[in-house]
């Protein structure tokens, strides 16, 4: 199996940066050029296949609201920073179409959509007419809060049909749970996101990669008491290893060294199963 150009027979790292201030980890967010250049060489040097460009903070916790014109000028400074230093494929996490186009032409390699090609309906055209691969994020109005994973499953066949009847081949997409984003108030967000990671093996039925974003958020915190996005790496690393166990292909994360070791101890352990 592969996604942009890369094996994934061992599971692989996407490295997040942000350009955008009101991200919820602070750790994450660079906005000199020489910073942001710095931590991209340091990620896939520490062993990242992907960089993963967020210019708008997408938490759906968080008063994120910028314009489009800011946004897209973010993305494409970060991109074209960016795109003549390193050589792994970078993505750009956005739910705008305007967005994803400059950044693409600004050297941005995939699409990373939190909606699931569901927000922007001009999203899937510029998918298809720049022939990018996509990650697709489950989303959807909650209907049943007591089966987190058909609701899952359900929001990503929606997706994917979506894509399917644009043109958008199968291996170009890879998916993605939506870990912190589908909060119900019952129950608690943090059993939601557990339960999803604890049967992540389920999605293996769509025959795609499986991205999952776990670094830091804010179940984490809930599980361990750690209010602070900066002491939640110990966490993040024990919720990586699951979601290696269960199935995961690409992990999205702020923390690559730490979090390639764990995913290495936890694949490497898995070929032992019977």
């Amino acid at each position: 199996m592969k996604f942009a150009g890369i094996n994934l027979a061992d599971p692989k790292i996407m490295g997040v940066i942000n350009v955008s201030p009101e991200s919820f980890f602070k750790g994450s967010v660079k906005q000199k050029e020489e910073d942001l250049i710095e931590t991209a060489l340091k990620m896939v040097d520490e062993g990242a296949s992907f960089i993963d460009i967020g210019a708008k903070s997408t938490a759906p916790y968080l008063e994120t609201q910028i314009s489009v014109e800011e946004e897209t000028k973010r993305a494409v400074w970060a991109l074209k920073a960016l795109r003549e230093h390193i050589n792994v494929p970078i993505s750009i996490d956005t739910t705008n179409a305007k967005v994803a186009e400059a950044a693409i032409k600004a050297g941005a390699d995939i699409i990373n959509d939190v909606t699931g090609f569901k927000g922007d309906p001009r999203m899937v055209e510029v998918a298809k007419e720049h022939g990018v691969p996509v990650i697709l994020c489950a989303h959807r109005q909650v209907r049943d809060f007591t089966d987190p994973v058909h609701e899952v499953i359900t929001a990503l066949q929606e997706s994917l049909q979506i894509a399917y009847e644009n043109g958008i081949e199968k291996d170009k997409i890879a998916i993605d749970p939506a870990i912190g984003f589908l909060r119900p108030k019952w129950p608690p967000w943090y059993e939601w996101d557990s339960k999803i990671i604890a049967n992540l093996n389920l999605l293996k039925i769509f025959g795609l990669p499986i991205l999952i974003g776990i670094s830091r958020k804010s179940f984490i915190g809930a599980i361990t008491g750690r209010k602070d996005p900066m002491e939640r790496l110990a966490g993040s690393l024990g919720a990586t290893a699951i979601a290696v166990w269960n199935g995961a292909n690409i992990i999205r994360t702020h923390d690559v060294k730490e979090t390639l070791d764990a995913i290495k101890i936890a694949h490497f352990i898995k070929r032992f199963r019977e």
